[in-house]
């Protein structure tokens, strides 16, 4: 994901100097004008600029004489997405994020690149040893390996971000010293990343419990070595629209049996399917969550995902599945990395 900074422009630039970064970002022709503190005064585009020399003003003069002050914006950590959802129908491309405490820009949507802007918190369990794909992971994390061009997590935080998921946390454990070597703070792709360790394996959820602050209502909790294309939209979508607690992707499983079924009662058959077709639906590894839910996962303690879901099911807590419709493949073992190999330039990303 790109850096925000080119869509920026100091209050105090010239025209002549809006001018030239407006022909520097070619087809994303808007800059975002912005006081000292970084707080959004307005935008420009070409033809603010030209409106603004039609009324004599000159190529010298400040910026400040041609901005439109009233442009589109939306702050973080509010779900805007009904914004969103009208200002791309409207075509309007770039749209600038604030801070909800005041109204610095945090980001810059660019609906080239982005596809949306949910209001969620990721964390990215990556801190499992990958035995069955030893020996690939004697000396290279599991969520480092190469699928295609780039390593399997990489490929799920991009995809988090198109989706404008920009505050993400990484579980860390086995040779985790070289995921923060890789991804750093996140800066270079445009996101904040944080990590916490796990001293001790903590279960397949257990090291949420060691987070402190989350920046937003919602969480979305992933397996690291997953590959799918499944749209985080739509997830979220369902998820607010059903007034769930928590979401767990599913991966439908189809069992064809060759034989005439018989449904019986005591010894009295009922009913009679001939070569039925039954649909089961797996764990796909990816929950998205209301933030409170994760007040449950014992800090420090062991905990697996099946232990959450078990204990909101006991407490007739909303639990839903979302059914993936998408691409997804569980990287686990050798066969699966092979077939990931081969998958991963057919998959529309």
């Amino acid at each position: 994901m790109e850096k925000f900074d080119k869509y920026l422009l100091i209050e105090t630039a010239t025209i002549r100097e809006a001018l030239i970064q407006l022909d520097q970002l070619a087809a994303d022709a808007t800059i975002f004008v912005i006081d000292s503190a970084g707080q959004l005064k307005g935008s420009i585009t070409d033809g603010d600029i030209r409106r603004g020399l039609i009324r004599g003003v000159q190529p010298e003069g400040t910026v400040s004489e041609i901005i439109n002050k009233t442009p589109k914006f939306i702050r973080k950590g509010e779900n805007a997405l009904s914004k969103l959802i009208e200002f791309r129908s409207k075509n309007i491309q770039l749209i600038p994020v604030l801070n909800k405490e005041n109204d610095t820009i945090t980001n810059v949507l660019n609906f080239r690149i982005h596809r949306s802007y949910l209001p969620i918190d990721a964390i990215i369990m990556a801190g499992g040893k990958g035995q069955r794909l030893k020996p690939l992971t004697d000396t290279i994390p599991k969520p480092l390996l190469k699928v295609g061009d780039k390593p399997i997590i990489e490929r799920n935080i991009d995809r988090l971000a198109i989706y404008g998921i920009d505050d993400l946390t990484i579980s860390l454990n086995y040779l985790g010293e070289q995921l923060e070597d890789y991804f750093g703070d996140g800066s270079s792709k445009g996101i904040s990343i944080n990590y916490v360790w796990e001293e001790e394996p903590l279960g397949t959820i257990g090291a949420v419990g060691l987070i402190e602050e989350f920046n937003n209502d919602y969480v979305l909790v992933m397996n690291s070595d997953l590959l799918t294309n499944i749209d985080f939209e739509s997830f979220f979508i369902d998820f607010v629209k059903s007034e769930a607690d928590l979401s767990i992707l599913s991966i439908p499983y189809k069992i064809d049996v060759p034989y005439a079924v018989l449904e019986t009662k005591n010894d009295r058959i009922t009913s009679l399917k001939e070569k039925p077709r039954y649909t089961y639906y797996s764990n796909g590894g990816i929950y998205l969550m209301k933030k409170e839910i994760l007040n449950r996962i014992p800090k420090g303690n062991f905990y697996n995902a099946t232990d959450l879901i078990e204990e909101l099911i006991r407490e007739n807590k909303h639990v839903k599945t979302y059914p993936l419709v998408d691409y997804w493949l569980d990287i686990g073992n050798h066969d699966d990395f092979q077939k990931a190999q081969q998958d991963v330039h057919h998959i529309k990303f």
